[in-house]
């Protein structure tokens, strides 16, 4: 890494979410475009009434998302359309997306009209609900000025909903939340697992596209906005800031359980000042946010160079 001293660093797993929001592909080789991980939330569902892009980060209304699960028919190629997915239903019943009626099917299970679509729309925004946890202020999440700058609704309960360009910081046509590759490292979740024993860090609650080991213990990617990484024998990242962390880290999703003490944990024992001009401020972090500076094929095992 430039302007680091990682050495030995691997790649220990990674993974692609055509659909986003619903459950994903773990993978054990990946291309990486300008884009991100080729594949990678190229498919959303699009709730009809309000315009907005379905996200679990609001559960009442999206939770039933990473339910449903969503594999890709063939292997996705660079700079040409995404091939269909084969989602799989919460029954366990399965329809391409390419199927008659696969709106129809979504729509008489979350309940909503939605559209399964591939094209964002000019300024289709995601929801972010700010949820309450015992024992965290709201602002010990994320700054209260972007908090209240960006509410567009509340919830039942009175938890702020906040409203978010689809991909802010990213190449366009992806349904990101905001940048095209989410890093985590296995020391940062071996940390957050000392810190609260009592709960399960998996690293699927926090849907990144690479999960990296051999890295120095703790919160290492703290420090990493600024520098660069080679992957692999070509791929590149750059790493921009740190990920701010969610009530999604706290859902239920195949045999992980909800768990709210994961997010508390993270707002208790790491957050950090993001210097940016559009999302700066002190937020519960775990992980880091990258942009692909080159591209390249990787594979789990994969050193950086």
């Amino acid at each position: 890494m430039r302007g680091g001293t990682n050495r030995g660093v691997t790649i220990a797993a990674l993974f692609r979410y055509p659909v986003k929001s619903m459950l994903g592909e773990s993978l054990t080789r990946a291309v990486l475009d300008e884009r991100g991980v080729v594949g990678d939330r190229a498919y959303a569902v699009l709730d009809v009434e309000s315009g907005v892009v379905a996200s679990a980060k609001v559960p009442k209304r999206w939770a039933k998302l990473l339910e449903f699960s969503a594999v890709f028919a063939g292997e996705p190629v660079p700079g040409e359309a995404a091939p269909p997915v084969i989602i799989t239903f919460p029954d366990g019943s399965t329809r391409r997306s390419d199927d008659d009626g696969i709106d129809q099917a979504l729509s008489d299970v979350l309940g909503r009209e939605v559209k399964l679509i591939t094209t964002p729309p000019d300024g289709v925004a995601f929801e972010e609900l700010w949820v309450d946890i015992e024992g965290v202020e709201r602002a010990e999440l994320g700054p209260e000025h972007i908090i209240e700058a960006t509410t567009k609704r509340q919830e039942d309960t009175g938890e702020a909903i906040s409203h978010f360009d689809v991909a802010g910081f990213a190449p366009p046509g992806r349904f990101y939340d905001l940048c095209a590759i989410h890093v985590i490292t296995q020391s940062t979740l071996d940390r957050l697992r000392e810190l609260a024993p009592e709960s399960d860090f998996d690293a699927r609650r926090y849907r990144p596209n690479v999960v990296l080991d051999g890295t120095e213990p703790g919160f290492v990617e703290n420090d990493w906005p600024g520098r660069e990484m080679t992957l692999g024998s070509d791929a590149r990242l750059r790493f921009s800031f740190q990920t701010m962390r969610c009530v999604m880290t706290t859902m239920a999703q195949e045999d992980l359980p909800e768990d709210r003490n994961t997010l508390r944990t993270v707002a208790k024992n790491n957050r950090i000042d993001i210097s940016h001009p559009v999302v700066g401020g002190k937020w519960a972090c775990a992980g880091v946010y990258a942009d692909v500076s080159a591209g390249g094929e990787v594979a789990v095992g994969d050193a950086h160079a």
